[in-house]
């Protein structure tokens, strides 16, 4: 199987997962926007979005999908089963449309605009996502006060998926010193070699800049 990836979060995310169940996968950099780049990969994935799992006979899209495949083919109960699956699920739902939906706001507003010089901040979409970051922020430090990962068995992919876009957090800035439980949960991921680096020894462009 090979994984196509870039250093954007989600990618990022999937060769975290992959790098940390020791999924055998040979990994590709690629970039399906770049000019004539398009058709190359639309029949792997029609939204042309990263990350995408190739293998004989087939492709997978989706972030969380990929993951899946990549822990049971592991063998890994990172991506759990039987009764604590619907537990994580939770967590996955809960996290894409609340915390890692307020990250992702302020992340692109203050980091991937001006990045890709899409325009200016937009500040009025930052002090949203700000907001939203608070209200959810404090849902997980009352939890996260109480336990050291988000189920009680230990770490899981929950825990990847609601960090996706805190590697980012120099452009971001987000306040994650106001939250001590979360802020050491999330010193806990970074002291896992496939979450701190998951590029290590691969040929990964850097991201461009963000202009000053």
């Amino acid at each position: 199987m090979k994984l196509l990836f870039s250093r954007n979060p989600n990618p990022r995310l999937a060769v975290a997962v992959a790098r940390h169940v020791g999924a055998p996968v040979a990994f590709e950099f690629a970039a399906p926007f770049a000019p004539g780049q398009a058709e190359r990969y639309r029949p792997l994935n029609p939204t042309l979005f990263l990350p995408i799992l190739v293998f004989p006979g087939g492709s997978l899209w989706e972030t969380d999908a990929i993951a899946c495949r990549l822990s049971r083919d592991a063998g890994s109960v990172f991506w759990r089963r039987g009764d604590a699956e619907p537990r994580m699920i939770q967590w996955l739902s809960w996290g894409k449309e609340n915390f890692v939906r307020a990250c992702e706001m302020v992340q692109y507003e203050r980091g991937t605009r001006l990045r890709y010089a899409q325009g200016p901040t937009d500040p009025a979409k930052v002090e949203e996502g700000l907001g939203r970051f608070a209200t959810s922020a404090a849902l997980l430090e009352a939890e996260l006060s109480q336990r050291d990962w988000l189920l009680e068995d230990g770490l899981s992919y929950a825990d990847f998926r609601m960090a996706t876009f805190l590697p980012c957090n120099d452009a971001a800035r987000l306040p994650l010193h106001e939250y001590p439980a979360l802020q050491r949960w999330y010193g806990r991921l970074e002291a896992l070699a496939a979450w701190r680096d998951p590029f290590q020894g691969l040929q990964a462009p850097e991201l461009p800049p963000i202009p000053a």
